[in-house]
């Protein structure tokens, strides 16, 4: 965690606003940033290698991934911190295991995602109930689905395309059910907490 902080404060750029030096990441941001990608590494390097050999299957990976990013989403609202928070976690990743490679598939996703949402606009993916829960579901799919393609094409050695159609399929399913889960937590988390602007 305390790594995480500063690798945050030295990323913190400033830019001019109204003839005045802003922080582009304040400390808000830098707070969700930080509890959120340490909660997706921790998680990630302890209990999804346990459930991997256990079953053969990626879907605590994609379940973590699309969660975590869903909650720094609504909770910072601004563009690249989706990002940032796939590259920190994997950096983190490759502190502990340095043969994770498959995190590479991850980064691409969160940049996926993190331009995805901000096209669609914050307000329509966050703040409407209907719309947005459909909109961060297949978001979470695809880009689930495009990690796994990645995985299975650089990292994995399947015979055929099938294999790799078939392990993206997985990682879609995975990232569906991280997006449940977000969309839970989230709709938990609004009624008890208020997001300034």
């Amino acid at each position: 965690m305390h790594i995480t902080i500063k690798l945050l404060s030295v990323i913190s750029s400033t830019y001019y606003k109204n003839g005045v030096t802003m922080a582009y990441l304040n400390t808000r941001h830098i707070a969700a940033i930080a509890m959120c990608a340490a909660y997706w590494a921790i998680l990630n390097n302890t209990l999804s290698p346990i459930l991997f050999r256990l079953t053969g299957m990626p879907f605590l990976c994609d379940l973590l991934a699309f969660t975590t990013l869903i909650l720094v989403g609504w909770w910072t609202r601004k563009f690249g911190i989706m990002s940032l928070t796939g590259l920190l976690v994997t950096g983190l990743t490759f502190m502990l295991q340095p043969n994770a490679f498959q995190m590479i598939g991850f980064v691409v996703a969160s940049i996926l995602f993190d331009i995805m949402t901000k096209f669609i606009g914050y307000n329509n993916v966050f703040d409407k109930l209907a719309s947005g829960t459909l909109i961060l579901l297949s978001f979470s799919t695809l880009c689930a689905l495009i990690a796994g393609l990645i995985i299975g094409s650089m990292f994995m050695t399947f015979p055929t395309i099938w294999g790799v159609l078939g392990w993206g399929g997985l990682h879609a399913i995975g990232g569906l059910i991280g997006g449940i889960i977000g969309l839970i937590l989230l709709n938990a988390l609004r009624t008890r907490i208020t997001i300034p602007n």
